[in-house]
């Protein structure tokens, strides 16, 4: 009976915690955020089919969305880093969540905000260009499912623990080169995966486009893979790389001394 009710009120105070004016602060930051993000990075997909017909096969098409993905990240990250950390992801957010740097009900409505996020800047994508329809991730005829689900969470590990290293106190005063780091990482992994899964590294962002599209097919790939990856990059970094010391804050995963991804 009293570890029952021990538990009961440890889960009702993670709950308040969740509703607090601060927290309502970061879902919001999270959503601007993502929302940029989301379209930046939807739009430049249409955009490149707008300029080159061919664009599935035309290898500027590829470095085209690859930039739009380093930049609109590297933005979205400093914009809401000192708010929310900067998370941008389901899967950073599930990093963050496996590694206690946040916890469950905050993560919950950060994943939350992402998704609607997401949705809402394809729907926007949708609504305002009429004349072509919201591209969808998809992967090529040479790979299975699982092996886009590997390459997927490979790609989210690099991601997640850059966000990790570039957010870490320990390594000096980034400032805004931190969250440089985390875009360059993104474009790269665009660079040299986009042919294949899309590199998204993004379940939000894989979400909101198939929920405007319509269309679901392989959506399993750009949850299982990233979610695995990014879970792995942050115990990886925080309990053998580089284990963690100092106590970040509860609802965002920023060090008290430093910014976080």
């Amino acid at each position: 009976m009293l570890f029952g009710s021990m538990a009961r009120i440890a889960l009702t105070a993670r709950f308040q915690q969740a509703i607090t004016p601060n927290a309502l602060r970061s879902y919001l930051a999270e959503f601007i955020s993502t929302f940029f993000f989301v379209f930046a990075v939807v739009g430049s997909m249409m955009s490149s089919r707008k300029l080159m017909p061919d664009a599935a096969s035309d290898p500027a098409s590829l470095v085209m969305v690859a930039v739009a993905n380093a930049f609109a990240l590297s933005s979205a990250v400093y914009i809401a880093a000192n708010v929310s950390g900067g998370h941008i992801n389901p899967a950073v957010t599930f990093g963050m969540a496996v590694g206690g740097h946040i916890s469950v009900p905050n993560a919950i409505c950060y994943w939350i905000s992402q998704m609607v996020a997401s949705v809402m800047a394809c729907l926007l994508l949708r609504v305002t260009i009429v004349g072509q329809h919201v591209p969808t991730y998809g992967i090529t005829e040479e790979m299975t499912g699982f092996g886009a689900s590997v390459l997927e969470g490979v790609l989210t590990f690099g991601l997640v623990y850059t966000v990790y290293a570039a957010g870490d106190p320990r390594n000096g005063a980034l400032g805004g080169i931190g969250p440089l780091a985390v875009g360059f990482m993104a474009g790269a992994n665009v660079l040299a995966t986009g042919p294949f899964s899309g590199g998204s590294m993004n379940p939000a962002c894989a979400f909101g486009s198939a929920v405007v599209a319509g269309s679901f097919r392989n959506q399993a790939v750009y949850w299982v893979g990233p979610l695995i990856g990014g879970a792995v990059a942050g115990l990886l970094y925080d309990n053998v790389v580089y284990p963690t010391q100092s106590s970040p804050d509860p609802l965002t995963g920023i060090s008290l001394t430093g910014i976080s991804g």
